[in-house]
């Protein structure tokens, strides 16, 4: 008997792990207060940021105008599996940004104070539970499990500026304010990269397409979705491979399938530690691909390093999205770099944590705009009127009044052994290319929630 609940429970943590990628206490579980430093705020500076002005700063805010909100202090939640992925990257934004804010004044002179909500992949229920009862909103946050917890959020209608939304029911629900899109519910979100990958970049191999998923039911939706955008492109996969989600040991048989049927461009969904060992096998036996896609998961250093001479003798792409690279020099990206060697020195910065500092700023603006009377109603409101929301310049323009249809723009990286690159992608609006139409998907892959399932409207939103 412990022997198979031994089994089980590996079962069950490997297909969490690949819920994660589909994608990045205080007394109470799953619940930690994120230091936001001791350092004392200036009365009379104020907090910019990129093209943005006067996102922080005091005021004389005088009432306790909402759930979570007195005179003083904003509380809100922050969303994370660090319990089980150990990636702090969600709380990092979370220590920087606060630490920057309330530096500056906080926002019109109230503190902001946020709590790490611990999923630990499984119990989003649970920390939602708690959030509605104590946070005024979630901000920056996002959970691989995130559609255990959308039903509790808007019950108790909850608004979200999230950092990265995973699955249907989550992504695009109401209530949900996305500075910066991970997913967009409806479409393929890397239909343009998949666009310029197959029909100009490497049109050779857009008859000998491979992909390998990670065997569970939330990746196996991605896997779906990528067929079916391949087969509008006109693609051919002829190799469609699933992998056991608890990881392989030996990569050996996958990359004798992927030589022996002629694969010249691989999807690969799932951890970038299982690809690195992947294309180990592919380099040891001198099998070089066209290209690689390998998810922006992968868009970190460890994946560089985890490659060795797979650096350069495959090439590996990803698809940022619209999101500035790390590499790129912009302004909005180096003050980041400077605001996280001040607050988090030892921290790093990823994609999802790019994304979640937009959606801090976008908070940060909307409560501003809001002033001595925050509601959650006036901070959604004001939110949704932003139409061409940058992040200070860290992402593409999004039209947050009008998420749908999507901006169409994408923008690829390469990884060699020096590091990410850029890649020649034909880039037509700055660093990201926005001419190839954003795809509406067709299959039925669910829907995101909304008030109404619940029983609410708007209407009821204080």
């Amino acid at each position: 008997m412990k022997d198979s609940n031994l089994k089980l429970h590996k079962v069950v943590v490997a297909f969490a792990a690949l819920a994660v990628l589909a994608t990045g206490c205080g007394g109470r579980e799953g619940a930690e207060e994120i230091d936001s430093g001791s350092g004392q705020s200036d009365s009379t500076a104020t907090a910019n940021f990129g093209d943005l002005t006067e996102v922080c700063g005091p005021g004389d805010a005088s009432t306790a105008s909402a759930q979570g909100v007195t005179a003083d202090s904003i509380e809100v939640g922050v969303f994370s599996d660090i319990g089980f992925t150990k990636n702090s990257e969600f709380v990092d934004a979370a220590k920087v940004f606060t630490s920057w804010c309330n530096e500056a004044g906080g926002i019109n002179g109230r503190e902001l104070i946020a709590t790490t909500r611990d999923a630990k992949l499984m119990e989003p229920r649970q920390r939602m539970i708690e959030a509605c009862r104590d946070d005024f909103a979630l901000v920056g946050g996002g959970a691989g499990l995130d559609a255990l917890g959308v039903e509790t959020r808007l019950e108790c209608m909850l608004p979200t500026f999230t950092a990265q939304a995973v699955q249907e029911k989550a992504a695009g629900a109401d209530l949900e304010i996305s500075a910066s899109p991970s997913k967009i519910p409806g479409y393929d979100n890397y239909a343009g990269f998949r666009t310029w990958v197959l029909n100009e970049a490497y049109p050779e191999s857009k008859a000998a397409v491979g992909m390998i998923n990670g065997d569970s039911a939330v990746t196996r939706v991605v896997g779906e979705i990528s067929n079916e955008t391949l087969q509008d492109i006109g693609a051919t996969v002829i190799y469609d491979e699933l992998y056991p989600a608890m990881g392989v040991a030996d990569w050996t048989p996958y990359a004798q399938a992927i030589k022996s049927k002629g694969v010249r461009g691989l999807i690969f969904m799932g951890s970038f530690e299982q690809l690195a060992k992947l294309e180990e096998s592919l380099t040891n036996m001198d099998y070089k691909l066209d290209w690689i896609d390998a998810n922006n998961n992968a868009y970190n250093d460890q994946f560089i390093e985890l490659l060795g001479r797979s650096a350069d003798f495959q090439n590996n792409l990803v698809d940022l999205g619209g999101v500035a690279p790390l590499e790129s020099g912009e302004p909005a990206v180096e003050e980041l770099r400077a605001l996280y060697e001040k607050y988090a020195p030892d921290a790093q910065i990823t994609l999802p944590a790019l994304r979640a500092w937009s959606s801090w700023l976008l908070f940060a603006k909307s409560a501003d705009a809001c002033g001595d009377d925050l509601t959650r109603r006036c901070l959604y409101d004001t939110a949704r009127q932003e139409t061409e929301w940058t992040g200070g310049g860290l992402n593409v323009p999004i039209n947050v009044a009008e998420p749908l249809p999507p901006q169409p723009c994408f923008n690829v990286e390469r990884a060699t052994s020096d590091g990410w690159k850029t890649a020649d992608f034909g880039a037509d609006n700055g660093l990201y290319r926005c001419d190839i139409p954003a795809r509406e998907l067709t299959g039925d892959y669910g829907v995101p929630m909304t008030l109404a399932d619940v029983g609410k409207s708007m209407n009821d939103v204080e």
